[in-house]
């Protein structure tokens, strides 16, 4: 690049004058290059200030380039088409006015570059100011094209800059979840929305496929935190706002279509979900699957495969990929074999202690609702759930104990494992098999409820209050538990706490010294009178 030749500001001088030198200059410098084409060569000096390490420097420039490519591309200053070498600008027979505008795009070319680079620098102004005038020559360029597009597909929208855009965004090495989310204000607009998934699903298969499909964590996270900023409007009707507005056959724009952008979310989705992911990354997409992304999916059951595999990972992972399986199933009519069993598999002595534990036994109530299911099924949910009582604290049995309940409430073929004779009337060994995966195989109908009777004097007073309801025989209506889903051991404690109307009394007469009380101390000193 060519040194500076106008520029007055020493390189090192400090202060407010420098900075006050510093933007005269640039004013000057930018007037110059707008006002009269033989001072074009001013231009290096203005992109030379984009390499600075001085952050103030860098930004002044970022926005000198914006004002004066943004106005050259208004003018059409800029060389439209194929861009020929710079080098064969000294050949051949072109005019005056072309070799400038030819002179111009390349330097605009270098200036996208070094903006594009800046975009990773370390301080977060100089990353949000380059990304700013990108966009703004994102709208110049939809004014006044660059590049013979294809009409027919991309009208005249500046898709490899948002391309290359979206490239910087997704960086394999730096955390860039701040930018993103500054991003996300041009997310807003339609048409770069569906140009930002089109580029997120083309660059993700490049990224992936150059890795061999090996986890890059800094990367993949990149890519979550800007998959799960777009949101795509759930009416055609919705869709006004746009970066660049066409003004012939608009309607025919897929950027402008909901189903092109629903079929481009879906797509850009089943890329990034195809590779290996890192652990953590799971529970981050199952927490919003069920309302951010199935819902504007053109074909939800598309996701089976992902969900399948994350159900069998096992934990807090499987329990989270019940509520997409739930859409499928009861939205959509997916049939997915041996779901029950699985269910059954989830209900392990964890389960109290995970953060999604009210989702779990939210979904699970749901799916045992039918009354259509087959008694063994439900007698081994209720067993194995009873037999899970026996260790769980104090805030799960207080929904463990109601769950139950109304499960035998919906299946009263249940209610022999009740009235069957206790263990304590008639010794026996329980044929449940807690181990046993296949409910039924678990011979839980040949069993009883000993565990309940046992909880029955569990020293919570609410649990055995609880437990002693089968004491009885139930009524018709179910328990509402949902109010006991997201119970906390500080929530019990308060609530016991409040019952309490009035102080205990702790002592009848009151203590002065340490194990003393005042009775005590005078007798002390009476008896050295």
């Amino acid at each position: 690049m060519a040194p500076s030749r106008d520029s007055n500001v020493k390189r090192g001088d400090t202060g407010e004058n420098s900075q006050v030198s510093f933007k005269k200059v640039l004013n000057t410098q930018t007037d110059r290059i707008l006002q009269n084409r033989k001072h074009a060569n001013d231009i290096f000096d203005v992109l030379e200030y984009l390499q600075s390490e001085k952050e103030k420097e860098i930004i002044g420039a970022t926005n000198a380039c914006g004002k004066i490519f943004c106005e050259l591309l208004d003018r059409g200053d800029l060389y439209v088409g194929q861009l020929p070498k710079e080098e064969d600008l000294m050949h051949g027979d072109r005019s005056a006015e072309e070799k400038y505008h030819i002179f111009m795009r390349h330097r605009y070319n270098n200036c996208v570059g070094l903006l594009m680079e800046n975009i990773g620098n370390e301080a977060f102004q100089v990353k949000e100011s380059s990304l700013c005038a990108i966009m703004k020559f994102a709208e110049a360029e939809g004014k006044h094209p660059l590049q013979n597009l294809d009409w027919s597909e991309h009208y005249n929208f500046p898709r490899e800059l948002i391309l290359a855009l979206v490239g910087h965004l997704l960086s394999e090495k730096e955390d860039m979840s701040l930018l993103i989310s500054r991003f996300q204000e041009f997310l807003e607009m339609d048409d770069v929305r569906y140009y930002v998934m089109s580029s997120v699903r083309d660059n993700i298969t490049r990224v992936m496929d150059r890795n061999k499909g090996a986890v890059i964590p800094v990367y993949q996270n990149n890519v979550f935190t800007l998959l799960s900023t777009i949101n795509i409007p759930s009416q055609s009707s919705e869709m006004t706002n746009f970066l660049v507005k066409q003004e012939t056959k608009h309607e025919d724009w897929k950027a402008a279509r909901l189903k092109d952008h629903k079929r481009a979310f879906e797509q850009m989705w089943l890329v990034f979900l195809k590779y290996k992911l890192p652990g953590s990354m799971y529970k981050k997409i199952l927490v919003i699957l069920h309302e951010s992304i199935l819902p504007q999916m053109s074909d939800p059951t598309l996701m089976i495969d992902f969900l399948t595999a994350a159900y069998d990972i096992g934990g807090a992972i499987s329990l989270l990929a019940l509520n997409g399986l739930f859409v499928l199933i009861h939205e959509h009519n997916l049939d997915y074999p041996d779901f029950y069993k699985k269910l059954y598999n989830l209900l392990d002595p964890s389960i109290f202690h995970v953060k999604y534990k009210a989702r779990f036994f939210h979904l699970a109530n749901i799916f045992l609702s039918s009354t259509h299911l087959p008694v063994y099924l439900v007698a081994a949910f209720v067993k194995r759930l009873s037999r899970m009582a026996l260790t769980a604290p104090p805030t799960a049995l207080l929904v463990l104990l109601p769950f139950i309940c109304n499960l035998i409430r919906r299946h009263p073929s249940c209610r022999l494992l009740i009235h069957r004779p206790s263990a304590a009337e008639e010794p026996c060994d329980d044929p449940y098999i807690m181990e046993e995966e296949d409910p039924a195989q678990c011979h839980a109908l040949e069993s009883s409820l000993w565990e309940i009777q046992t909880l029955q004097k569990h020293y919570h007073p609410d649990v055995a209050k609880a437990a002693m309801v089968i004491n009885e025989p139930l009524p018709e209506a179910e328990d509402d538990i949902s109010d006991l889903l997201e119970l906390s051991t500080f929530e019990l404690m308060e609530r016991e706490l409040k019952a309490v109307k009035k102080t205990m009394p702790l002592e009848f007469d009151t203590a002065t010294e340490l194990l003393k009380s005042s009775r005590e101390v005078l007798g002390v000193h009476f008896s050295l009178e």
